[in-house]
């Protein structure tokens, strides 16, 4: 991501400059801007601002309930396995049909010789 050409406050900072920019004098103007130009673009930022935060939201929900339908889904994959390695055995094409490992498939562990002390 490139580096940000304003910084994370501009919003606050805008709204302070406006502030202190009334206190001097509303009528002061820079070329074209004036009291009302800055006004229109803290408004519009603001509301930019809230939109990205309630879709920020809304992602977060969705992320919420797409992990807990995933969760309910794994639950069933493994219970359906579970069922298949019961019913047809631990060795069985079935079980291998369903996403099981079969026993005579299986590595078989490695011994390791103990190191004398």
């Amino acid at each position: 991501m490139s580096k940000k050409l304003f910084p994370t406050d501009v919003i606050n900072q805008g709204k302070s400059v406006l502030d202190a920019w009334s206190q001097i004098d509303d009528q002061l103007t820079f070329g074209a801007l004036n009291t009302a130009a800055l006004t229109m673009d803290i408004n519009q930022a603001r509301g930019i601002q809230e939109q990205m935060t309630n879709l920020e939201n809304q992602l977060t929900n969705l992320r919420n309930r797409r992990d807990a339908a995933n969760v309910s889904l794994w639950d069933k994959v493994k219970r359906v396995r579970a069922g298949v390695k019961a019913t047809y055995g631990d060795d069985s094409s079935q079980y291998e049909m369903v996403g099981g490992t079969r026993l005579s498939e299986r590595k078989t562990p490695a011994r390791r010789t103990a190191t004398p002390a």
